[in-house]
Formats: structure tokens, C-alpha cells, sequence
């Protein structure tokens, strides 16, 4: 963690050379001010994690300058320093935002006990932010699943790129290959895996939060901008931007990016001072980005800055030999989940899932397979628990009421739940699904508890379904 940045108000000129001598020669950053409005104003400019204000000051008192700094920056640490202590002075210092509390004459070993105290509790909050931000599952490369040999040279030279000094890296591929996995891999394969690695979908944020989002803004610089908040490339100093989706930024965005890449800074919305910033950016897209040039919508330099390193992910029908694999691996998965016991998948299932041309990818096996898990009641995926689409139907598979040699309709009731009313047409198993979990719910007015034992499946697997259905 780099030193901090100091600011010290006190009008006592003594005070403020020797503490700037002697934080200075600690690698820290300090700054000075002789008065509070002084010093609000090299604090909206300068930015310091941690500022010493004295009460006793000209004009405006150390109480108001503590109230009025955090009113600009929520998460500053204050130390608040008096030569007239008193347990009411401190009290009020406290609730006016003080973190600390030193009474003069002190010795510069107890400020640098408050400094080391303040980094730590920093450090915290920091590593509390990123992991909200952040999966909590660690991801390598051991957990990426591949035998073909396109796919192993890929890991190999992603492998190679993790452990370059390099800060910027293109993954490709369409929709669902996996890039999210690889640049998480990628990250814990670094020399940065000790730091911060966020993930942000830039299609997935309206164009003046994704600014936002990314750069921070400074309090008062629009509408809603209540306090100053840093931006993801602030939080991530050190460590992995992940964003997701780049293609779909607009051209405003992009020049600032490229400012980020080529500069090393970033500027908050509304600020006037670059800071240093020191992050990977892993960017990935599913889009052309040549074609995106060609039709002007994304910027030529900002995609020759990005594609220094440019790792291109394969479809599931370029490597169908994987396939099997991947299903196996998530067939235990869900197997876990949903307390299932389905065994791995025969050849006649596994010839359909090959011969399948995976649109959805990763993504779409994944769903699949966990669809089949949950409706399979037998050790053995059967091609019944699979969409119509793989299983060579072009319609969801039906299920119709079978009649007996008479000619005459069964009992609507024969499925064992009184009141289901399944029609003689065809239905599709989602439907059929549906309407036996909603009557089983209804029966047992929605105690959960008893309508799983009902149903006979575990209550993960019945609130699945009932997130699902939306019922």
C-alpha cells in the first residue's frame, strides 16, 4: 500500500515545519495549511487520506473545519489535535468526525502510532469494498476445463501473458466461451493476485453511471452527486480491472479510457487533479471490434492500445471433444446442489450434446445440464430431460395422456394430485412443472417445508424451482 497523503491545519508555523519534515522523511505526501478555509480548499484540490487539524484556528475553529471536510469526503480520517484537552472537547471532536484524538505537546513516535493504526484500518476498508465488488470464489486455471489441444495452447499463452508486466490484455470470443473465468485466471496467475481484481459489465450501466463508475466524481459535480466518491480505477490501484463488454462504451468514454491507458491517471468527474493510478485492464468483447472501427464507433487508437495482448476464446463446436467434459463437471456440480445422484451421461446422450451446435456456449451447456439434473428422476440423463433442440425435436418435449384399450379418456387425476388438470393436448414438462409446484404450494398454503416432503425433492431444490417458475 503506498504512503498516504497528509494534510496538517494548524496556524502555529513551528508546528507545521516540523510535522511536514518529519512525515516527509516517513514517504509520506504532506501538505499544509494555515487557516481552515486554507485548508478545505488544498483538500478539494489535493485529496488527503488523512488530515490533522488543530481546534484552536483563526476565523473558522477545528470543529467546523471537521465537519465541513467530512461533508466533502465521508471516508477521511481526521486526527483532531487541541492543547486544551477535556473529555468534552474530545466527545465533540468525535461526533463532529474525528477518528483520533492527541492532545499537545506530543511526540512525533504517537503520531506515527496514530499513522500506522490509520493505514491499517484503511487497508481494511479497502479489501471490504473490493471483495463487495468481487466473486467471492478464487478462480485459476485449474478450474478451466479443456483437453483439446487448441485449448491447451490457449491456457499456455494465457498462462505466459498472466505473469508478463504488461497492463493491458483483449480477450475474444462470442458470448458464453468463458471469458469472464479466464480473466479472473489470468489475474490469480499474477503478480497482482494479492490485490484488488473487479469486474465491471459496461453494457449493463447507463452511459453517465458507467463514467461514474469507472473514474468517480467529486462532490457538487452533478445532481446526485451527494459526496465525492472514487471510481473502480481508484479502488483497484494495484490489481485487475475487468471490463466486460467494451464494445458497447461510447466514444466519450473511450477517450477517457485511453487517457487511463496511456497515462496512468485517472481524473474524477468534476475534478482537476490526475491521480496515479497502477491496474491491468483486461477488456473483453463478443463484438468485431475491426468492423466497430470501420463503422466508426469505436475508436482505432483505443482498440490498437488494447490489442497488445489478444487472446481469441474458442466456440464449444470449434473443441467438441470437450464437451463431454464440461457436462460431467457439471453434472457433479448440480448433483451437490440439488442432493441428486445422476450418474455421467451414456453415449447416445453424449452424441447429442457433440453433435449440438452450442449457440449459448458454456453458458447454454451449463443451463442445460442443469435443467436435466433437476427433472432427471432416474441415475441417467434421459433424452426426455432435454430440450427439444438437442434431444431433435424442434418443439420443448411433449408429454400427452395416454387412453386405455376402451378408447376412453384417463382420469385427470390419475397423476396423484387431486384438483391438476393436465389436457389432453400436448404440454410441454415446464407447464406441467409449473402447475404441480403452484397446486402443491396451494394445498400446503405455502409452507415450504411441507410441500417439498410432498413433492419428495430438498427445499434448495423446490426454491429453485420456484424462483424458476416466478411463482
Amino acid at each position: 500500500m503506498k504512503e498516504l497523503k497528509i494534510l496538517v491545519i494548524d496556524d502555529e508555523k513551528l508546528i507545521r515545519w516540523s510535522l511536514e519534515k518529519h512525515l516527509s522523511s516517513k514517504n509520506y505526501t504532506v501538505y499544509t495549511a494555515e487557516t481552515g478555509e486554507e485548508g478545505i480548499k488544498i483538500f478539494e484540490t489535493m485529496h488527503p487520506e488523512v488530515v490533522l487539524v488543530d481546534n484552536q484556528l483563526p476565523k473558522m475553529q477545528g470543529l467546523d473545519v471537521i465537519l465541513k471536510l467530512k461533508s466533502l469526503d465521508e471516508d477521511v480520517v481526521i486526527v483532531f489535535m487541541t492543547a486544551y484537552g477535556s473529555i468534552e472537547t474530545a466527545v465533540n471532536a468525535m461526533k463532529a468526525g474525528a477518528t483520533e484524538y492527541i492532545n499537545k505537546p506530543f511526540a512525533f513516535e504517537e503520531i506515527e502510532v496514530i499513522l500506522d493504526n490509520i493505514k491499517t484500518k484503511l487497508k481494511i476498508i479497502k479489501e471490504i469494498q473490493v471483495l463487495r465488488r468481487q466473486q467471492k470464489d478464487i478462480v485459476t486455471f485449474d478450474h478451466i476445463i479443456g483437453e483439446t489441444a487448441i485449448f491447451k495452447q490457449i491456457i499456455q499463452l494465457s498462462k505466459k501473458i498472466a505473469r508478463t508486466k504488461t497492463t493491458t490484455i483483449l480477450l475474444l470470443g462470442e458470448s458464453g466461451t468463458g471469458k469472464d473465468m479466464f480473466a479472473h485466471a489470468i489475474h490469480n496467475d499474477s503478480t497482482r493476485n494479492e490485490k484488488p481484481f473487479i469486474t465491471i459489465n459496461c453494457s449493463s450501466l447507463p452511459e453517465s453511471l458507467l463514467e461514474s463508475e469507472l473514474f468517480g466524481h467529486e462532490k457538487g459535480a452533478f445532481t446526485d452527486a451527494k459526496q465525492l466518491k472514487k471510481g473502480l480505477f481508484e479502488i483497484a490501484d494495484g490489481g485487475t480491472v475487468f471490463l466486460d463488454e467494451i464494445g458497447e462504451i461510447n466514444l466519450a468514454t473511450q477517450i477517457k479510457l485511453l487517457g487511463v491507458l496511456e497515462n496512468r491517471e485517472v481524473r474524477r468527474i468534476g475534478g482537476t487533479m490526475n491521480i496515479p493510478v497502477d491496474i491491468r485492464i483486461i477488456a473483453a468483447t463478443n463484438r468485431d471490434l475491426k468492423k466497430a472501427v470501420d463503422d466508426k464507433l469505436f475508436r482505432e487508437d483505443l482498440y490498437y492500445r488494447l490489442k497488445v495482448f489478444q487472446i481469441y476464446l474458442p466456440s464449444l463446436r470449434e473443441r467438441k471433444d470437450d464437451i463431454p467434459l464440461i457436462a460431467d463437471h457439471f453434472i457433479k456440480y448440480y448433483n451437490q446442489q440439488f442432493q441428486k445422484k445422476v450418474n455421467k451421461i451414456n453415449t447416445d446422450i453424449r452424441n447429442l450434446l457433440i453433435n449440438y451446435d452450442w449457440p449459448g456456449n458454456i453458458r447454454e451447456l451449463r443451463n442445460v445440464i442443469e435443467r436435466a439434473v433437476i427433472l432427471e428422476s432416474l441415475n441417467t440423463i434421459q433424452v426426455d430431460s432435454l430440450p427439444g433442440e438437442i434431444a431433435g425435436n424442434n418443439n420443448e418435449y411433449k408429454i400427452h395422456n395416454s387412453q386405455p384399450a376402451s378408447g376412453r379418456p384417463t382420469d385427470k387425476k390419475s397423476n396423484g394430485i387431486d384438483g391438476l388438470n393436465i389436457p389432453d393436448t400436448g404440454v410441454s414438462l415446464y407447464d406441467i412443472e409449473k402447475q404441480i409446484i403452484k397446486k402443491v404450494l396451494d394445498d400446503s398454503h405455502n409452507n415450504q417445508t411441507l410441500a417439498s416432503k410432498m413433492l419428495g425433492i430438498s427445499r434448495d431444490t423446490l426454491r429453485y424451482k420456484i424462483k424458476k417458475h416466478k411463482l
